[in-house]
């Protein structure tokens, strides 16, 4: 009896030392980090930002926003889905890095979107503005497609990177209009903006982030690219006014690396969507960004994804668009 009673305490001890080692402290109990994959100031970055603040309120912990721009997203794709899937790395991604870049960087990529990493939840959606320099001698989109026709060299649009959203807008519009343009690549939107304030570039599609460009006069819109009219900017026409049919708009999602606990991803989309449906968070992202917050259900944001997937892997084959 004496020697079982030994054994006994032994084991209880065991198990006692043990538990602390194999016991997880509740999520989360540390300083989250969002990567977005182009520099400060862009849509994407603004988004970040305002969805940082709302789930570091809401989960007591500090949210860091780490900009790793490159390879049109591809970089900070790839830090996040090879990070742990503990839920401390998060990616906020824009569709093109998601839908877009397999099909442009098939031979380069080190990391599949669609099964390295798992969606969240869809965040927020925007339209482009068509902008030109203010230089040019244009007011409206018939102006500019005129002027476009004439001009010999071809005008030089710019947008955010290779198999951007903005590349297969600019593509997708000239294909309608006719017109020719000299095709140059910034790395994000906001350099690709101020190439074209700079005259350097003579037209882009511009986020809503470049309404102070636009106040300011270093920037004229002249038509934007949604199914209806911007909140934001009522006043310009949609490019489907001239050209029926055609509508491009984004849409951002928060990601996580693939094989993080569903209770984590779970309580993140419920933290997120609830900031979403809040007026003032859905304000600020508005006013900062000229987005409009984008909530769906999980189901559905997993159908936009692949069917999006499977258009613009339609797309990159008719224009040609590839890295390697």
């Amino acid at each position: 009896m004496k020697s079982l009673s030994i054994s006994s305490l032994a084991l209880a001890c065991l198990a006692f030392c043990a538990a602390p080692a194999t016991a997880q402290a509740p999520y989360p109990n540390r300083t989250i980090k969002i990567l977005v994959g182009i520099p400060p100031g862009g849509a994407p970055d603004v988004v970040a930002r305002v969805v940082g603040q709302q789930l570091s309120e809401a989960l007591g912990q500090p949210v860091v926003i780490e900009n790793r721009p490159g390879a049109n997203g591809n970089l900070a794709g790839d830090a996040a889905a090879k990070a742990p899937p503990d839920g401390y790395t998060l990616l906020l991604g824009a569709d093109s890095g998601i839908v877009i870049n397999p099909h442009v960087y098939s031979h380069t990529m080190q990391f599949d979107p669609l099964k390295d990493l798992v969606p969240i939840a869809s965040v927020a959606t925007n339209q482009f503005i068509l902008a030109v320099n203010p230089k040019l001698p244009v007011k409206t989109l018939p102006e500019f497609i005129d002027y476009a026709r004439k001009a010999n060299p071809p005008l030089a649009f710019a947008h955010g990177g290779i198999g951007s959203q903005h590349q297969f807008a600019m593509e997708v519009f000239k294909q309608r209009a006719g017109i020719e343009l000299f095709n140059v690549t910034y790395r994000g939107g906001s350099p690709a903006m101020m190439s074209t304030v700079a005259g350097d570039t003579q037209v882009l599609f511009a986020g809503g982030e470049s309404a102070g460009q636009f106040a300011g006069g270093t920037l004229r819109a002249l038509a934007v690219t949604g199914k209806k009219r911007s909140r934001g900017f009522p006043d310009l026409p949609t490019i489907s006014e001239f050209y029926p049919g055609y509508a491009v708009d984004i849409w951002l999602g928060l990601f996580a690396p693939a094989g993080t606990p569903e209770a984590i991803v779970t309580r993140l989309r419920n933290e997120v969507q609830t900031a979403l449906a809040r007026p003032e968070v859905a304000e600020k992202i508005n006013v900062s960004g000229s987005l409009e917050p984008l909530i769906l259900s999980r189901e559905d944001f997993a159908a936009r994804i692949r069917d999006d997937y499977d258009r613009f892997g339609k797309l990159v084959k008719e224009f040609n668009i590839k890295i390697d």
